[in-house]
């Protein structure tokens, strides 16, 4: 049976490292295991003959409130009973884990969306088979002894480069998996494994009309935030669809609640205004907090180093130093909005596709002669070339097509990396993982499946991690309500030619929310926390030299050539600091998160 060690919760500390582990053993008569789960999370534990159950974050049976006490004896019955369609009886935003003292079976866990990472070595089968003791450890980051030794991982920071971090299940540690969304992993005491994906979820067709539609999402919306309000809590607020949504419903329920916000003192970056609209339509007492260029330089490189991988999303900045400001403020729980976009058609790539995926429709008789006509001398002409362009990426499939700009598709891999470094990845697997996850969507719907794409590479693996990383440094604890799990579900049930029709994105989100949101919220088109990386480094001789020396200290690593880093920054620096800007930070961002680690060339 499992046997709780004798000094089941300590701690742990270093300069780089922080946090709890709580470890078990198991002994048979010819077997011995330990079990260590290592957690900077608030931890649940509930413990009975049969089992012992570790949690993470807040789980609540679907449908329901999040129970008031801290009582996890249904969820253990759940899950030791696991009938068929256990997985939708649950709902939240968790991590969990199963010790089973019946059998010595392990089980792992997550939420529809992995928001609370999960993180696990666990040998291979055959060396359970070989040796009499084995340690298995599990842990919510990567900041801890066991997984800080393992050596760095090429192909994550090869998978680093395209998506500007590293999706699950890669991590940039070998042997070291993180738990992909709605995933259950079971490990049985003889090291066989079985892993299997919980949450796929239907597309029905409905019989209501799109008024009854509009009703349901005021009502699974103002449900979801109503569940997630806290004492001492506030909400981002950007000034867009989905933080104006949850502000507003949040000052429902609780009047004059607080709203924080970043401005930028750069041009095409601020949307204050847009906030305070908002926080006067609701009355919420506000607070807008202009982020300054020596702010960067000041939190630039310890940013950079918390995140448990390398991490490029430039915008982590604004939410660490957004969350931060709350916190000062007294608040314990702040409300995001992301999500929206994902589940209600908000991003204006879904709209840009649509219009390569008519080209698919056309019958084939017509498309042969008009791509011999393209090939022609005629394709030089204006009309006829930009005829060329759109036939071009239309023969593109989904979803390579999205990437068509991708650094790693722009440039020559062997001209932008290191041969021996090239060497040690599959340069397809990026691409090939997008290709699994598109495909796996059970809507033929091209819409449906990059937004069920996104909910995985965009949320999951992406916007989530952000904001939940920078809102822990900050100590504050950060909540999703439009993504709840029954809000997704019902998104499910809108008709894409609701969401989505022609052009107009958000179309269905924003005519149901019609004499809720005020009316310049409803129109102005999509931002966000965004950061003027780019322009500030120009401007500011702190950012210019961390940029040259961390560039400079990159080169040593044989990871990037020399000359490609070069190259990269003198095309920056003469003018494009918007795309070769962001090549620049990612590059940068991974030399700090590598010297943060304290790994050597």
């Amino acid at each position: 049976m499992w046997i709780q060690s004798l000094n089941p919760t300590e701690n742990f500390s270093s300069p780089a490292l922080a946090g709890q582990v709580v470890e078990f053993t198991l002994t048979t008569e010819s077997w011995h295991q330990t079990f260590s789960f290592y957690h900077k999370n608030p931890l649940q534990q509930y413990e009975t003959a049969d089992a012992i159950l570790l949690v993470l974050g807040r789980v609540r049976p679907y449908g329901e409130d999040y129970p008031q006490s801290s009582n996890l004896e249904w969820l253990l019955q759940l899950l030791l009973a696991k009938p068929a369609d256990y997985y939708s009886q649950l709902a939240g935003f968790f991590s969990l884990v199963l010790l089973n003292k019946r059998d010595g079976s392990l089980l792992l866990l997550n939420d529809h969306v992995a928001s609370l990472p999960l993180y696990y070595h666990i040998p291979a089968a055959t060396d359970v088979q070989q040796q009499q003791t084995q340690h298995l450890w599990v842990s919510d980051h990567l900041k801890h002894p066991a997984a800080t030794k393992a050596p760095l991982n090429p192909q994550a920071i090869f998978n680093y480069f395209f998506f500007h971090c590293i999706p699950s299940a890669t991590t940039i540690f070998k042997q070291t998996l993180k738990l992909e969304p709605a995933t259950e992993l079971h490990l049985a005491a003889n090291g066989k494994q079985q892993q299997q994906e919980l949450y796929t979820p239907d597309y029905p067709v409905t019989a209501l009309t799109e008024a009854q539609l509009q009703q349901q999402c005021r009502d699974a919306i103002s449900k979801a935030v109503q569940r997630n309000v806290a004492p001492n809590n506030a909400a981002f607020l950007s000034g867009g669809l989905d933080s104006s949504t949850v502000s507003g419903y949040l000052c429902k329920n609780q009047p004059g609640a607080r709203t924080f916000s970043i401005g930028f003192d750069a041009k095409g970056y601020d949307e204050t205004e847009y906030a305070l609209i908002t926080a006067k339509h609701f009355g919420s007492n506000h607070h807008v907090h202009y982020l300054q260029p020596n702010e960067i330089v000041e939190n630039f490189v310890e940013v950079a180093g918390y995140f448990d991988e390398p991490f490029g999303n430039s915008s982590a900045m604004a939410a660490f130093i957004c969350a931060k400001i709350a916190k000062q403020h007294g608040v314990k729980v702040m409300l995001a909005g992301d999500g929206g976009d994902e589940i209600f058609a908000g991003n204006e790539r879904y709209a840009k596709q649509k219009v390569f995926e008519v080209y698919q429709e056309v019958p084939g008789f017509i498309r042969s002669p008009l791509e011999l006509l393209l090939k022609t001398p005629l394709a030089k002409l204006p009309v006829v070339n930009k005829a060329k362009s759109y036939v071009d990426q239309a023969n593109v499939p989904l979803p390579d097509r999205l990437d068509s700009y991708n650094f790693l598709n722009r440039f020559a891999l062997e001209d932008m990396f290191c041969a021996e470094f090239l060497a040690k990845v599959d340069a397809n697997a990026p691409a090939q993982a997008k290709r699994d996850r598109y495909g796996s969507c059970k809507s033929a719907d091209p819409v449906e499946r990059m937004m069920y794409l996104d909910w995985k590479f965009t949320l999951a693996d992406n916007d989530f991690v952000k904001v939940s990383s920078m809102c822990h440094k900050a100590g504050v604890e950060v909540r999703y309500p439009l993504f709840e799990k029954e809000v997704v579900d019902f998104s499910c049930e809108v008709p894409t030619a609701l969401k989505l029709p022609g052009k107009k994105l958000r179309d269905f989100y924003k005519n149901s929310f019609r004499g809720f949101l005020p009316d310049e919220t409803l129109a102005k088109s999509k931002h966000g926390f965004g950061l003027p990386f780019g322009v500030w480094m120009k401007e500011q001789p702190a950012l210019q030299a961390l940029t040259v020396q961390s560039l400079n200290q990159l080169k040593g690593r044989h990871i990037v050539k020399a000359e490609f880093i070069d190259e990269a920054l003198k095309i920056y620096q003469s003018g494009h600091s918007g795309y070769y800007g962001e090549l620049i930070w990612i590059m940068v961002i991974l030399e700090l998160w590598l010297e943060q680690l304290g790994a050597t060339h």
